[in-house]
C-alpha cells in the first residue's frame, strides 16, 4: 500500500503546541539537572574535605559564572518540579483536554518564571 500522507522530516518547521513544548522542556530540564548534580556534588565534597576547601567553595560562589550556573541548575529544578506536578495531575485525569493542557502549560511557565526570579534574588 502506498501511503499518501504528507511527511515533514524537518523538525525545525514543525509548530508544536504549548503543552508539547512544556512536556519537552520537562524532559530537557531533567537531563540538565542530572548533569548539574555532578557540579553540586563536587562543590559539596570540596566543602566537606577541609576548612580550606570550604573557604575555596565560598570564594568560588562569589564568582558571577558560578552563581549563574548554580541559578540555572536551581531554575531547572524548579521548572522540573512544577511541570512534574502538572504531569502528576494529568496522571490522575485532571487537565487532559487540549484547553486544560494549554492552561496548565501557561501556569507552569508563569509559576516557573516567578520561582526562577525568586531563586535569582536568593542567590544574588
Amino acid at each position: 500500500m502506498k501511503d499518501n500522507r504528507p511527511t515533514n522530516i524537518n523538525i525545525l518547521t514543525i509548530k508544536f503546541p504549548l503543552p508539547a513544548i512544556s512536556s519537552i522542556l520537562h524532559r530537557v530540564s531533567g537531563a540538565f539537572i542530572f548533569v548539574g548534580i555532578a557540579f553540586l556534588l563536587y562543590i559539596l565534597e570540596l566543602s566537606l574535605r577541609s576548612e580550606s576547601g570550604f573557604a575555596l567553595v565560598l570564594e568560588l560562589l562569589d564568582h558571577f559564572l558560578v552563581k549563574l550556573f548554580a541559578w540555572a541548575i536551581l531554575a531547572g529544578l524548579l521548572f522540573h518540579l512544577i511541570a512534574g506536578f502538572k504531569h502528576l495531575l494529568m496522571d490522575f485525569g485532571i487537565g487532559e483536554s487540549f484547553e486544560a493542557g494549554l492552561l496548565g502549560a501557561r501556569l507552569v511557565f508563569a509559576v516557573s518564571i516567578i520561582a526562577a526570579a525568586v531563586a535569582g534574588v536568593w542567590i544574588w
